[in-house]
């Protein structure tokens, strides 16, 4: 039966294990992340490197990780090139560049940017400086991502982002099985958006991030999953703490003629 690992690193970083071992680690943020409970150096591989956009909660150590691991860096056009920019020009791990309603296919899952609703920055060179110290350039959007596996599992993780009613488009188009979404309230929806949004997914399961005290950002997750019981009876609310690991495992059948 097929299969997927789904391991919540803390905040809005993920690790993906598909079952034909292709391991995928999106908006890996680590060092420094007060809900992760890891350092980059115990990340002894990787095949894909997926960034949603270039806030540094999101970007985070991603090109550290594919400078370490060789893994292949996804992101839009400008995170590509600001990629590119910091020493991943390398033939083994260039940067893929994925725009909104693009997809890029490597070895078992297809990923495809969608759309997401949130500010645009991202901390590059030669920019005039930030008040807090860190110099900012628009980045050319946020995206969510849809990875479609070899096998059937699809996973949508919506990004940073605000409730939108497209968010049903994406549902009939790709059928996630697996919704993850932010929860926090403050820079990203919260509770009652998150609520709706799985109702306009519906996937099986709801993994909610992007909240907790340690960022500020509370949520209180027996009311989420109260709410999504109203409104998408059939979705399974799912929170996982830091290195905690979720294995789907989706039904199958088989005809013989």
């Amino acid at each position: 039966m097929a299969s997927l690992k789904i391991t919540h690193i803390g905040h809005a970083a993920f690790r993906f294990e598909s079952e034909a071992g292709t391991v995928i680690y999106l908006d890996p943020w680590i060092e420094g992340n007060p809900s992760a409970d890891m350092t980059v150096a115990d990340i002894d591989r990787a095949d894909i490197v997926v960034v949603t956009h270039g806030h540094m909660d999101h970007i985070g150590d991603s090109i550290a990780i594919c400078m370490a691991t060789g893994a292949t860096f996804i992101g839009s056009y400008e995170l590509q090139l600001f990629a590119e920019a910091n020493g991943l020009a390398l033939a083994s791990n260039a940067p893929m560049p994925v725009g909104i309603g693009g997809t890029q296919k490597i070895k078992d899952v297809a990923i495809t940017a969608t759309p997401a609703h949130h500010s645009a920055s991202m901390s590059m060179p030669g920019t005039p400086p930030h008040p807090n110290g860190m110099a900012f350039h628009p980045d050319g959007g946020v995206s969510g991502m849809v990875l479609a596996f070899d096998n059937g599992i699809t996973v949508y993780d919506s990004s940073d982002t605000g409730v939108f009613s497209d968010m049903q488009l994406i549902s009939q188009m790709y059928g996630p099985q697996i919704a993850i979404l932010p929860t926090g309230g403050v820079y990203t929806m919260g509770l009652r958006e998150a609520a709706r949004a799985a109702g306009f997914i519906r996937p099986e399961i709801l993994i909610p991030c992007h909240y907790g005290e340690q960022v500020g950002q509370p949520c209180d997750i027996d009311a989420l999953a109260a709410a999504v019981a109203v409104l998408a009876p059939a979705t399974d609310v799912v929170t996982l703490e830091a290195k905690a690991t979720l294995t789907y495992t989706a039904s199958s059948h088989e005809i013989a003629r």
